[in-house]
């Protein structure tokens, strides 16, 4: 059966009411009552392939355990957040470091010191500490993480005797990275490769991340690096291999399933998404982005032929 994504209305009533609903911090009584099991769930997509690749994975698995899954694509966590937290939305695929720093900067301003890091265990237990207050429990995560990336061409790589970034910075060689503009900030772009790696970044070509500009960039020996990420299924096809983020300067951007605590706290949601903690990869998840976007297949099929694939849902 095809599953499609929530109409335009659903997403205008969201639009309406996220502003004004949901416990926050005001209604902490919500968030001490019992853990709810509501058998018929909404699942919110931020609207992208990867995001909604795990958001049909999720809604599959949910209903092999009985329940009913309905998808909705908000592409504005501004918007899905507070959804999340009013119950309209009952379950979210969310990335560990990147939420634990978004709820941190809605809950203590947007000059708050960062928690998210590489530590995946310190991120999750700020991650939780921040979602708990708000109505959401934050599930375990798995072996699957999209963090920020760098990538050379292969034929550079081979040229400079590379596999990792520290092999870059002991190479000495003047840089030209292809990113967002903002990476000349960033502590984890621009001057984290410096002083991490001791990388030479001469200059940011302002390409954005993981562009088809940015990777031609790259391929035509314009810019000798680009700034992706560890799921992007496409530098196959540009000449482009990943560089070992071997210092961790990235943060621990692991998938992890967030819930509504009022509506799908229970432990039957809870084991139905964690059976896919004991098999997708970071490659699992390239990979079936490459399906989607270069492919043409639909989430629905790929997500579906996945979980077929490694057992968690019968075939047919």
């Amino acid at each position: 059966m095809s599953r499609g994504f929530r109409t335009l209305a659903a997403l205008v009533l969201l639009a309406a009411t996220a502003c004004t609903t949901g416990p926050s911090l005001e209604t902490q009584g919500e968030v001490t009552a019992p853990p709810g099991d509501s058998k018929e769930l909404t699942i919110g997509s931020a609207g992208f392939t990867e995001s909604d690749l795990l958001a049909q994975m999720y809604a599959l698995l949910l209903e092999r355990a009985g329940y009913s899954a309905d998808i909705i694509s908000v592409t504005n966590r501004e918007i899905y957040e507070p959804a999340l937290e009013s119950g309209q939305i009952d379950v979210v695929p969310e990335y560990a470091a990147t939420f634990a720093d978004w709820l941190n900067a809605k809950a203590n301003g947007a000059d708050a010191a960062p928690v998210g890091s590489p530590d995946l265990a310190a991120t999750m237990k700020a991650l939780r500490a921040l979602a708990a207050p708000r109505g959401l429990t934050v599930l375990d995560p798995g072996r699957a993480v999209d963090q920020n990336a760098f990538a050379v061409s292969a034929s550079y790589a081979k040229e400079h005797g590379l596999k990792t970034l520290s092999d870059l910075g002991r190479a000495k060689l003047p840089v030209r990275l292809a990113a967002g503009d903002e990476c000349v900030q960033r502590p984890y772009c621009a001057p984290g490769l410096k002083k991490t790696y001791g990388i030479d970044i001469v200059a940011v070509d302002p390409k954005g991340v993981g562009t088809t500009q940015a990777k031609q960039a790259v391929q035509n020996g314009q810019d000798q690096m680009v700034l992706t990420t560890t799921t992007d299924a496409t530098l196959d096809q540009f000449g482009l291999v990943l560089l070992a983020d071997d210092k961790k300067l990235q943060n621990a951007d692991y998938v992890v399933p967030v819930v509504n605590r009022a509506r799908a706290g229970s432990a039957g949601v809870r084991d139905a998404l964690g059976r896919l903690n004991t098999v997708l990869t970071t490659a699992d998840l390239a990979s079936m982005n490459e399906q989607v976007d270069s492919w043409r297949r639909l989430p629905e099929d790929v997500a579906r032929s996945y979980l077929e694939a490694k057992k968690l849902i019968p075939k047919g």
